[in-house]
């Protein structure tokens, strides 16, 4: 299969693996603040990302059962089911029933995830993950703001209700796409170490193999901690622009039009820029970027609305979260083994998705507090600690690399 054959599958997939990820993270967030929603219960609503932190878990049934092919076309027509079911739900209040229909949702999206992980690490060769990445975070990138800003501007055109259909029948789509997916050549998942018990051989030997390397803690609080700026400030932007009286088709429209081109320019530019200085330097460089465009938005919350302001944070965040994300998964990529893939990608993403879950269900209150200005401010420094400890990440990083090109050989 050559190169532009795959790189096409990679941006079908991450389409359709970012597309339900930004309806619950972007498009539920301004659904439920135009209906009266206080920002500390949106805030709290973040707890349901859970699924994508605790994803690990069932991550080896799908190394272990099935095809990755049955995995994400399943995961895809339950999804486009899920999004059905938010049409008779009261929106005004966050109540059990709201609470269980997007918990739904972030369960067959989580484990959408793990096979679509896993599949593109077993498609791709180590050669081709720079471009691959960034075609990989364009998609991804593109889905979000079509799911948190097309969307969205769709239903103040159409309503809410209408446009909840159309997104159901887009994920069915994608899962008639995913059934065309090629078939790889089956991979031994297990191992060498096939006469160990099953519990052992398909979770714990996957996560030893980080273990034995001294310094992972180090590694997983960077993991922990790259994203956090991003993370806390995501859960309130959208109702930031709610709350300065911005309508649903300007908050769509804006992210889903400039923000769709700085994004990709973001992503096709970090995925170049990790290949020519290397992951380590592209992840200090890039994350400086990535961590000022949230001052943008400290800026925007201290001065009058305007419609400049929003396409200028709009812009600024896309473009820098395009440039910070490509080397951050490249990283997360370069030290899974392939025999094991979902299994450990899924420990890692699990790290970062933490991340999220806690300072999106604190962010609401935070703001209520501090006020949006200041919050979006304190987001900035959230960033740093990461960056301080990439010297450590980079002499863990170099003995796992040749730990993982030991065992493909073997």
């Amino acid at each position: 299969m050559n190169l532009t054959t795959k790189l096409t599958w990679v941006a079908i997939l991450y389409f359709a693996e970012g597309f339900p990820f930004g309806i619950v993270n972007d498009a539920l967030p301004v659904f439920f603040r135009f209906h009266g929603v206080r920002l500390a219960d949106i805030g709290l609503l973040s707890l349901v990302g859970l699924p994508w932190t605790l994803k690990f878990l069932w991550a080896p049934a799908v190394d272990l059962l099935g095809r990755r092919r049955t995995w994400v076309a399943g995961c895809q027509i339950l999804l486009a089911l899920a999004l059905l079911t938010i049409l008779p739900v009261d929106p005004s209040h966050v109540s059990l029933g709201l609470w269980a229909v997007v918990l739904g949702l972030a369960f067959f999206s989580a484990t959408q995830d793990i096979a679509i992980d896993a599949y593109t690490i077993e498609l791709l060769d180590e050669s081709e993950m720079g471009p691959a990445n960034g075609v990989r975070v364009t998609a991804y990138r593109i889905a979000l703001i079509a799911a948190g800003g097309l969307l969205v501007a769709l239903a103040g055109l159409i309503g809410w209700r209408a446009t909840f259909v159309f997104a159901a029948l887009l994920m069915g789509s994608s899962c008639l796409a995913s059934l065309r997916l090629p078939h790889l050549r089956p991979m031994d998942r297990t191992g060498t170490a096939s006469r160990l018990p099953v519990a052992e051989r398909v979770v714990l030997m996957p996560l030893r193999q980080f273990f034995e390397h001294p310094g992972f803690i180090l590694v997983m609080l960077f993991v922990l901690t790259f994203k956090l700026g991003d993370m806390a400030l995501g859960p309130m932007v959208r109702p930031f622009w709610v709350d300065r009286q911005f309508t649903p088709f300007q908050i769509g429209a804006v992210p889903g039009t400039l923000g769709v081109l700085s994004t990709i320019l973001g992503a096709l530019l970090g995925g170049g820029l990790t290949a020519r200085w290397g992951i380590i330097r592209a992840l200090f460089l890039l994350g400086v970027l990535q961590a000022g465009s949230n001052l943008v938005y400290a800026g925007a919350a201290t001065l009058p609305p305007s419609t400049l302001l929003m396409y200028t944070a709009s812009i600024v965040e896309s473009f820098c979260g395009g440039l910070g994300t490509a080397p951050f998964l490249a990283f997360l990529m370069s030290i899974c083994s392939k025999a094991h893939a979902a299994t450990q990608y899924a420990l890692l993403s699990a790290l970062f998705g933490l991340t999220r879950v806690v300072a999106g269900a604190v962010s609401g209150w935070a703001t209520e507090g501090m006020g949006y200005a200041a919050y979006f401010t304190l987001t900035f420094f959230l960033a740093w600690p990461a960056l301080l400890l990439l010297p450590w990440v980079r002499r863990w990083t170099a003995a796992r690399a040749s730990e993982i090109s030991r065992r493909n050989d073997a």
